[in-house]
């Protein structure tokens, strides 16, 4: 009968604390879709899209254009190696788990760009022309192996994303990504015969695949099969990092390391090296793995080289061994690029995720806040 009394001498307080509540929610409302809204940012200057160059013969040797016109043979780049490959020592047996652990992860700490990756933290932003750099190489050297079946050439196009222009919000009509697509050919079925074609793709086709089933593609790379890319950064401890590291771990492997034939030694792959060390302490193996993938990058490759012809985008006094924003095509610069793009592909909705936490988050401790002082006063009397 206490309580009952208590309750309806509350009635007021109580009404004030539903009116408040109903208040925030509207305003959690509002807030959110003010969230979601597309940023009214500028336009991102789009270079013109490269067309592919394709990939010379096997044994074919590389070429390159003198300025009198004149076609001679270069060189092959040789394989860079960024960092020296490790020999751990761990010591007594005591810390033989500490090495097994180490091992499995790589040997050694990934490496890291200068200045870090601009993407990471709550409130980090991918970089536009990073990720324009990135799929440009992986258009020229990874697609010929690899796949990205989860990701549709509109992706290309959102908010966040490479080639995103304010002007056109829904990307199927943004004409860089048209042009994109259409230098893809997708597997489809005539309308007109019912036959499957080859044409090509278009924004809201998915990204082709290089081979037909994984059978066919262990037959053409010795059994292995390469892995699709759509989501290769959130599969793999270490990240973009790990990308990073392992694109420029192809180094000579240490005396007493056996490579088989149809192996490449990666002193960054998540592997193991004991079974093949027949050095004189097993201790002593080196960090690293094989990989049946051979060093994929060139410092200066010619894939990636840009048309520097009189009137192109940068004229006639432009390095063709850039990228179109002037960046040089070493093996690092496409290491960095194409770990940034494989990155935001592994999660396109990721600038978006953190636009609408930042606003919801701080709203939902003030809810916290005023729903723990309206219970305060309206239970402030009652005895528990």
């Amino acid at each position: 009968m206490r309580f009952a009394k208590l309750a309806l001498s509350k009635t007021a307080p109580a009404k004030q604390a539903v009116a408040i509540v109903a208040i925030l929610g509207i305003a959690a409302f509002g807030v959110t879709a003010f969230a979601q809204q597309q940023p009214a940012t500028p336009p991102v200057e789009q270079p013109a899209p490269v067309p592919a160059t394709p990939a010379p013969e096997a044994g074919a040797p590389a070429t390159t254009v003198a300025p009198d016109g004149t076609v001679a043979p270069v060189e092959p780049a040789p394989v860079a190696a960024p960092v020296p490959v490790p020999v751990a020592d761990h010591g007594a047996a005591a810390s033989d788990h500490a090495g097994d652990e180490e091992h499995a992860s790589g040997g050694h700490h990934e490496l890291t760009p200068k200045g870090g990756w601009k993407h990471d933290g709550a409130f980090g932003t991918f970089d536009v022309n990073a990720m324009q750099r990135g799929f440009k190489v992986y258009k020229a050297v990874c697609s010929s192996c690899h796949g990205m079946k989860l990701l549709s050439f509109r992706n290309l196009g959102d908010v966040g994303a490479p080639f995103y222009d304010p002007r056109y919000p829904n990307p199927n009509d943004n004409p860089v990504v048209k042009k994109l697509a259409s230098e893809f050919m997708v597997t489809k079925e005539d309308p007109d015969s019912g036959a499957m074609v080859a044409m090509p793709a278009i924004p809201a086709d998915a990204f082709p695949s290089p081979y037909a089933n994984a059978t066919a593609a262990a037959v053409a790379n010795g059994g292995a099969v390469p892995p699709d890319l759509s989501v290769i950064v959130k599969a793999r401890n270490g990240g973009a990092g790990y990308l990073y590291s392992l694109l420029q771990g192809y180094v000579p492997p240490p005396q007493g390391l056996v490579v088989t034939p149809g192996q490449n030694y990666n002193a960054y792959f998540h592997g193991d090296t004991a079974s093949q060390w027949i050095g004189k302490d097993p201790r002593n193996k080196p960090p690293g793995g094989f990989l049946a993938m051979a060093p994929p990058l060139q410092e200066f490759d010619i894939r990636l080289q840009r048309d520097c012809v009189e009137g192109a985008q940068g004229g006639a006094s432009c390095d063709p061994n850039t990228f179109d924003d002037g960046k040089p095509t070493t093996i690092e610069q496409q290491a960095h690029d194409v770990a940034v793009f494989l990155a935001w592909a592994s999660d396109p909705r990721t600038e978006a995720r953190k636009q609408l936490g930042t606003a919801v988050i701080p709203f939902l401790f003030l809810l916290a806040i005023l729903t723990f002082l309206s219970y305060r006063r309206i239970w402030r009397n009652v005895e528990h």
